[in-house]
């Protein structure tokens, strides 16, 4: 592997930070930006790599690349419009371990002469694919990475479902970037359990008031779930507090039963939850738990579709283990905690545990079902 690629194949969720003045979409981003003093605010918030736009219809410039080189040890990506082996040894000589490939510029021909040349110069190279047709090409040219891009380069529109099931279609032994289009953990966290090993961010990252800020914000955990869902008033509280995941629970077998998955904003994922079996639910995720002595079990899973994608770790039905803890700080894998969780103790549990989501419900409530707002705000904050 180069060390691009090696970077974003670490466990975890990673990021590509992305240094650009503007955006032929959005207009001026940031401008007068220092990538130097970008680059190494974005390394010390968690950035895997850096992407450095060179091409003017950025406002960027080959010697953002070398400025940013001084300023960090990360992995550098230059991304432009490359055609030319001459174009690959210039980004390689200015400091770049890393080149962008657009297929929808390049034909399978060139495409393949230019990572050739890339590997002759040590230099690792993303492939980027916007829809099926680019996908197929890019494993068919055996592209490790491949960029999955939520962005048409054609119009400029978003299509974030397009590229997550795009996402879910990339081979399991290539590292997969979804591109474009994040502006939320919750966004990151679906392309992360889509199977994306990285996301790369730029607009996000260049608009806000802290950019380091941002990017650390974007790649925290755990995510904060907040279950037991049943009225639009409480699920835009949950959303203004800050929370990730809205939870709403259908099975028969209790009091907080919601009426149906019901919408949530763009910065939220909504999961869905079973007892025993599931049926059809509009929701992005799915939370199944068996049916013991006809009860939930303490132990249940959260799909994405067909795919497992986390273990939900809960409490015994209707009882309590002082145990539960210490047993989840010993499980593999991407852990949802969940039972007995309140504003008072999620601190404590995440420093023990270290999970990827938290779960709440009950210990949020006036009554079954009705949330105190006051609540799912002071438990956010202390999960944050």
């Amino acid at each position: 592997m180069g060390v691009f690629r090696d970077a974003l194949a670490q466990p975890g969720l990673r990021a590509v930070a992305e240094i650009k003045r503007r955006s032929p979409s959005a207009g001026e981003l940031r401008v007068g930006a220092d990538p130097a003093a970008l680059a190494a605010s974005f390394e010390a918030a968690g950035a895997a790599a850096l992407s450095i736009l060179v091409d003017e219809r950025f406002d960027g410039r080959v010697a953002d690349l070398e400025r940013a080189r001084k300023a960090t040890g990360l992995p550098l990506l230059a991304k432009g419009f490359f055609r030319s082996e001459d174009d690959l040894e210039r980004m390689r000589r200015a400091g770049a371990d890393a080149v962008l490939l657009l297929l929808r510029d390049l034909d399978d021909d060139r495409a393949a002469a230019l990572q050739a040349h890339a590997r002759s110069l040590g230099l690792d190279a993303l492939v980027e694919a916007h829809d099926e047709g680019e996908l197929d090409r890019a494993i068919g040219l055996g592209a490790n990475p491949i960029g999955l891009n939520a962005r048409d380069l054609g119009t400029f529109g978003i299509d974030r479902a397009a590229q997550l099931e795009l996402v879910s279609r990339a081979p399991r032994d290539r590292v997969v970037v979804a591109e474009s289009g994040i502006g939320s953990r919750a966004q990151g966290a679906a392309a992360e359990l889509a199977g994306a090993d990285a996301i790369l961010v730029g607009s996000t990252l260049m608009q806000a008031v802290d950019p380091g800020a941002k990017l650390k914000q974007l790649l925290s955990r755990p995510l904060v779930k907040i279950c037991g869902l049943t009225r639009a008033e409480d699920v835009a509280a949950a959303s203004e507090a800050g929370a990730d995941l809205a939870g709403f629970i259908l099975a028969r077998e209790t009091p907080r039963r919601a009426p149906g998955v019901l919408p949530v904003p763009e910065t939220m994922l909504s999961v869905s939850v079973f007892v025993g079996e599931r049926s059809e639910a509009a929701s992005d995720l799915t939370q199944l738990y068996p049916r013991e002595n006809g009860h939930r079990a303490r132990r249940g899973a959260l799909y994405r579709g067909e795919r497992k994608v986390a273990d939900v770790l809960d409490q015994p039905w209707l009882d309590r283990d002082p145990a539960h803890w210490q047993e989840a700080a010993r499980a593999g894998g991407r852990v949802v905690l969940a039972g007995g969780l309140s504003p008072d103790n999620v601190r404590e549990a995440i420093e023990l545990v270290r999970p990827w989501a938290v779960d709440a419900s009950s210990s949020l409530e006036v009554s079954p079902g009705v949330k105190d707002h006051d609540r799912i705000r002071a438990f956010v904050e202390a999960a944050r």
